[in-house]
């Protein structure tokens, strides 16, 4: 099965994992492989598409976002349960991807990543000739 692979060991709710230089959320993911590629969803509630960086470098896939939480001018939280800023995932992707042929939506907080296997990777029909 050829799918992505988390550094992490469970895929658990979000959790703190330390970044580069700042603590970070994981968002949850979901990953799906189907015969033409694999499809990734991850929930990143409170990112604005803007907001939003995805990166692929060689073959490691990064997924980074900034929560931006509306609070009306004049009013504060009196109460947040997301204490940290931005949420991040790496992912180590396998050679039989297509790197260059990456589709990707966001709708509503939700990220919907389509990255299709290689063309030698996919499924083929054989012809059998007879004589």
């Amino acid at each position: 099965m050829n799918e992505v692979k988390a550094p992490e060991t469970k895929a658990q709710a979000p959790r703190a994992e330390r970044g580069a230089d700042e603590a970070t959320l994981l968002p949850p993911v979901n990953v799906v492989e189907d015969s033409r590629g694999i499809t990734l969803t991850a929930d990143l509630p409170g990112v604005p598409k803007d907001a939003l960086l995805l990166q692929i470098e060689a073959d490691t896939l990064t997924i980074e976002g900034e929560v931006r939480l509306n609070v009306p001018e004049g009013m504060e939280a009196t109460h947040a349960e997301v204490s940290l800023p931005r949420y991040r995932r790496v992912f180590t992707l396998s050679k039989e991807l297509d790197t260059e042929k990456v589709g990707a939506e966001f709708v509503n907080g939700v990220l919907t990543l389509r990255i299709p296997k290689a063309e030698f990777a996919q499924p083929r029909r054989i012809e059998i000739s007879v004589h």
